[in-house]
């Protein structure tokens, strides 16, 4: 036991004091990540049915107020700067910062999607389209993420043409109770998220690694409120220098590069990255628009529960500047009533460019 705390922990402890960014990330380097989520990888079509999203990430800044778009309008620059350097961290110059902008969408329904009557035991119908702007400050081993989430609920959604056009094209029956759905709204949060990475050093040679990503964060706003905790572990060959396998969530967004070491950055056999991962993420739930029902008006609504835990299993691979991740996700019942947990496939595509 005393030489596996040797083993690991000490160099864990040593990495956490190391914030070097001699080797960061090229200055002009973007990331770009293509999120697919759907229930079909468990052959079932119900509860969070289907989840997408876009997401570019800046490269990496040594302040906010370099990026291009902002350098050719000095007030607009001004004026966002003074906004941002009220963040935490904001005057720490051992720190790297990036910008994400994100776009998605994401469906719910019952299970039974045959019924064109409001069934008020199951969970309601509702679609959300929305967009981000996240704020990232990193070392190598942390990053701290703040993020701004706003979106439609209701018909502008766009829930139930998205739904029943996939379904037309697999040849599925298209759900009927979309008249149900919670009504149009706008909604947001504001979202802080933390994330640790360890890096013990184990006796497996120069390529093959393990590290271990803890995070924890929270919610405020009418479409969430929460706090949340967990841990991702990651174990293969040239791990990739980033903060882990993201699922389609507030402050979710990881995939970018943290420094040059990264495989993403190296070349021929160097660039080539696989690993496998399990993680788990608990919430402690005050607030889920799509199960409390609409925040300004009267809607379909159940009675949800207020811990709810994720359990993911996966594997990546990248090569040169694509990164391909999957993951098998078991979601615990989040309502009363709800028969059984749930079961969803969530894919991961990122091109660094």
């Amino acid at each position: 036991m005393h030489g596996l705390f040797r083993s690991i922990l000490i160099p864990s402890l040593f990495c956490l004091s190391f914030n070097s960014f001699a080797d960061k990330a090229p200055s002009n380097s973007w990331t770009f990540t293509l999120r697919f989520e759907n229930d079909l990888f468990a052959q079932t079509d119900q509860y969070y049915t289907n989840g997408i999203k876009l997401n570019w990430i800046s490269p990496d800044l040594d302040w906010f107020r370099e990026l291009p778009w902002l350098k050719k309008d000095e007030a607009v620059q001004n004026g966002i700067d003074r906004i941002l350097k009220q963040l935490p961290y904001s005057e720490d110059t051992s720190r790297q910062r990036h910008v994400s902008l994100s776009v998605g969408q994401l469906l719910y329904t019952p299970a039974d999607i045959k019924s064109r009557d409001l069934i008020p035991d199951d969970r309601p119908y509702a679609g959300w389209l929305y967009g981000s702007a996240a704020f990232h400050s990193k070392t190598f081993f942390r990053l701290d993420t703040f993020e701004i989430l706003a979106g439609f609920t209701g018909k502008w959604s766009l829930g139930e043409e998205t739904q029943n056009f996939v379904h037309s094209l697999r040849g599925i029956d298209t759900a009927k109770g979309w008249d149900n759905q919670l009504n149009t709204e706008f909604d947001f949060s504001f979202i802080y998220d933390h994330k640790h990475r360890y890096i013990p050093h184990l006796p497996f040679g120069d390529h093959w690694g393990v590290d271990v990503i803890t995070n924890y964060g929270a919610a405020l706003g009418t479409a969430f409120t929460h706090a949340s905790a967990g841990f991702e572990v990651r174990a293969g060959w040239n791990l990739p220098a980033d903060f882990g396998t993201a699922l389609i969530r507030p402050a979710g967004d990881t995939s970018a590069p943290a420094n040059r070491k990264d495989p993403r950055y190296q070349d021929k056999f160097r660039s080539l990255s696989f690993h496998v991962f399990a993680a788990a993420t608990g919430r402690l739930v005050i607030r889920d628009l799509f199960l409390d029902g609409n925040t300004f008006s009267d809607s379909h609504s159940v009675e949800k529960e207020n811990l709810v835990g994720d359990f993911a299993v996966g594997a990546s691979i990248s090569y040169r500047r694509v990164k391909l991740s999957y993951a098998h996700v078991m979601r615990t019942r989040e309502f009363k009533g709800q028969p059984r947990v749930q079961q969803f496939g969530s894919i991961s595509l990122s091109y660094t460019y």
